[in-house]
């Protein structure tokens, strides 16, 4: 209840009036069943965005740090993604991921819409990075089609740092469904799911029009907090 209270009466209408997004292609998500939306992740703003402007109500998969931070605003916010339907995701290890799997798939046997960033986390320079296998697997296994989608100008509106977004027209952007079926039984096939996911990737890609980094945006973002920072040097 709560969920169709945000969406249609506080939340939604909001964030349509604030940032008045572009909607391309929300005909391609379909009006009943099961199916996957999988998009590109730039801004905390994505999570309220997008579903902000389908209409069917879709769960995503979202980390546990949300679910478990300290604090008042820590409760706070677990109750916000609690009430809204999302399901807390421990990014782990390899059994978090088999965890995270189980969760989806129970979304798309009852016939839900869930929703995935299948690079498994925000991109911290606005470049689109090498997706995560389970969305591949979950696709497979349930026989379910993939709606590509992209956000075009969140990671503008609020990048990593910054806690409150810039009033900015964004674009929201779906592709046409993609069937996966010809690989009927090999989710557990590592050749295989990687294509599938390369596919998505790609789909999303041309939607987005962003770089590609061959590469999980997790390993780049430690890499880059490894490199030492540069002072400037001192005047004499």
């Amino acid at each position: 209840m709560f969920y169709y209270v945000l969406k249609y009466v506080v939340l939604g209408p909001l964030l349509r009036l604030v940032f008045r997004p572009r909607i391309e292609g929300l005909e391609h998500v379909p009006d009943e069943g099961a199916a996957i939306v999988a998009g590109n992740h730039l801004s905390f703003s994505d999570h309220f965005l997008m579903p902000a402007i389908i209409k069917r109500r879709i769960t995503f998969l979202a980390k546990a740090e949300y679910f478990t931070g300290p604090g008042i605003k820590g409760k706070l916010t677990a109750a916000f993604f609690h009430s809204i339907g999302q399901i807390p995701v421990d990014r782990s290890g390899k059994e978090a991921g088999q965890s995270a799997i189980r969760e989806g798939l129970g979304v798309l046997n009852r016939g839900e819409l869930l929703g995935i960033y299948p690079e498994g986390t925000r991109s911290h320079d606005g470049r689109l990075y090498k997706g995560k296998v389970g969305v591949a697997v979950m696709a497979i296994k349930a026989g379910v089609p993939v709606v590509p989608c992209a956000m075009v100008g969140t990671f503008e509106i609020q990048p990593p740092g910054q806690k409150v977004p810039r009033i900015k027209r964004v674009t929201i952007r779906f592709g046409e469904p993609m069937d996966f079926s010809r690989y009927a039984g090999m989710e557990n096939e590592k050749a295989a799911i990687r294509a599938v996911t390369d596919e998505i990737m790609y789909a999303i890609l041309g939607l987005s029009g962003q770089e590609y980094v061959d590469e999980y945006a997790v390993k780049a973002k430690a890499a880059q907090a490894e490199q030492p920072r540069k002072f400037p040097r001192r005047s004499r």
